[in-house]
């Protein structure tokens, strides 16, 4: 099984195209108003974006793009105009974050997990 696809809700499909072209994804489905989806800089991964007429309650949805080059991302992000609410930092758990919300506040951490993604120090040896 591989993942292939998450999607996440928006109020404004056409605010949130951009957004994500800023991020770098590629637009290959625009089915406005209802629905657009991207594909990754990187890999076979797509990324998409539905209409909604709520979004949801609480935190909400957390996604994460990691980036070998993340500072330089999140430089050159800045300079685009996008706002980030953390800067890189390195977590307890040897993931390097930063932090920004899309048009809709969902929450999008931009990080470098390097071999700890897959191989932390803690992970349960007999699943290798």
């Amino acid at each position: 099984m591989n993942l292939n696809q998450i999607t996440i809700p928006s109020l404004d499909l056409t605010k949130s195209i951009s957004f994500y072209e800023k991020l770098g994804l590629k637009l290959i489905v625009k089915s406005l108003p209802h629905y657009a989806r991207f594909e990754c800089p990187n890999g076979t991964s797509t990324f998409s974006i539905h209409k909604t007429v709520n979004l949801p309650k609480g935190e909400g949805i957390y996604v994460y793009f990691e980036c070998e080059d993340l500072e330089e991302q999140v430089e050159k992000l800045k300079k685009m105009g996008i706002k980030f609410d953390q800067k890189p930092t390195l977590q307890k758990w040897l993931w390097k974050e930063a932090r920004l919300k899309d048009v809709d506040g969902n929450q999008l951490i931009l990080f470098y997990g390097g071999e700890n993604r897959l191989n932390p120090p803690w992970r349960i040896e007999n699943n290798r």
